[in-house]
């Protein structure tokens, strides 16, 4: 048998097993986000069997089931995944975008400008369906911010993230600044955005979020075949025919939508955009058309997850699902900075 056949041989086992894994993963997130969604809807201070919560959700049942199912347990919890499933998204967009897996939307100050879009709405006692646009306005000055200060240094890996965290930092002050501002009965309702949380989502949140997001990650799957050919280089990519100027813009924009959305319905949620593309490459190996979804299913298991933990398991009542998240993601940042300023990959840089 000669050498180019084993080749060939090898390469078509190499992919069938890439196949199985990412058909295990994806079938262990869709059991698991059902499961984490049955609990959710289930648990808390007025406890209901399953058929119960299920027969409350589409409007059957006990008129006090209802109220609690369809007016609080269920749009919460669809908020959780429409917002994870956003973040991991424009995470995976971003490392792969910028080649660097330190990008995130919390670390390079997407988050922050998304908040203070919103929270400028919510002072000008704009409609909750509005809030939306706002986040994305303010996600898209907090890119343009990034961009300006960042682009000199050819978007180096250091500079990059520095800028981020400068831009997150600027954001995040002027949004506490104008809370400091807001009336009594506007403060409690844009504190959410300092710290991020799902609790009190409404439906109106979350049919405007949620249907802006639909669109968004149909795009993202459709342009997958411009950020893989962008994974090659930008001289292969050119030589491919890809106006490679024009689709990182594109994708660029994508991201910041896809986390700005996600921020109006939970705020600057961080660590879920960081972490989720480093779990799915763990799992499925090199990115494939399949990284973009796997990566929207495992960021709603991990907000929905964190939800959960805030509300059943920690002791200290009305704790925002930000804290968790944060608490896991601040070693998982350091980790990867120390990681990516090691000698050996800046040997490989």
């Amino acid at each position: 048998m000669s050498a180019a056949v084993v080749s060939v041989q090898a390469k078509s086992t190499a992919r069938a097993r890439v196949r199985r894994r990412v058909l295990l993963f994806a079938a262990a997130g869709l059991a698991l986000l059902f499961m984490l969604l049955t609990v959710s809807l289930t648990t808390g201070e007025i406890p209901m069997p399953a058929t119960t919560a299920l027969r409350a959700l589409v409007g059957l049942g006990d008129p006090g089931d209802v109220l609690v199912i369809q007016q609080f347990r269920a749009p919460r919890s669809v908020a959780a995944i429409v917002a994870g499933a956003g973040l991991g998204a424009a995470g995976c967009v971003l490392q792969r975008l910028f080649r660097n897996p330190l990008a995130s939307p919390d670390v390079m100050g997407i988050a922050g400008g998304a908040s203070l879009g919103a929270v400028a709405l919510i002072a000008a006692g704009a409609s909750q369906s509005l809030i939306p646009l706002g986040a994305v306005g303010g996600g898209l000055l907090a890119a343009l911010l990034l961009g300006v200060f960042a682009w000199g240094s050819g978007l180096a890996v250091t500079r990059l993230v520095l800028t981020g965290l400068a831009v997150q930092a600027g954001l995040a002050a002027a949004v506490n600044l104008m809370i400091v501002r807001f009336p009594a009965e506007l403060a409690g309702s844009a504190l959410q955005w300092t710290t991020g949380s799902v609790y009190g989502r409404t439906w109106t949140e979350v049919w405007g979020a949620g249907g802006a997001m639909v669109p968004a990650l149909a795009a993202a799957l459709v342009m997958n075949r411009q950020l893989a050919v962008l994974d090659l280089g930008d001289d292969s990519a050119g030589a491919l025919g890809l106006r490679t100027s024009r689709a990182r813009l594109q994708l660029l924009v994508l991201a910041v939508v896809l986390a700005s959305l996600a921020a109006a319905l939970a705020g600057p949620v961080t660590f879920v955009a960081l972490a989720v593309p480093h779990v799915v490459r763990f799992v499925t190996g090199p990115p494939t058309a399949a990284s973009l979804a796997l990566a929207g299913l495992t960021g709603a298991v991990l907000l929905l997850a964190s939800d959960l933990v805030v509300q059943h398991l920690l002791p200290i009542e009305g704790l925002p699902v930000g804290a968790v998240t944060a608490t896991l993601g601040a070693p998982w940042l350091l980790v990867l900075m120390l990681r990516q300023s090691s000698p050996v990959q800046r040997s490989r840089g």
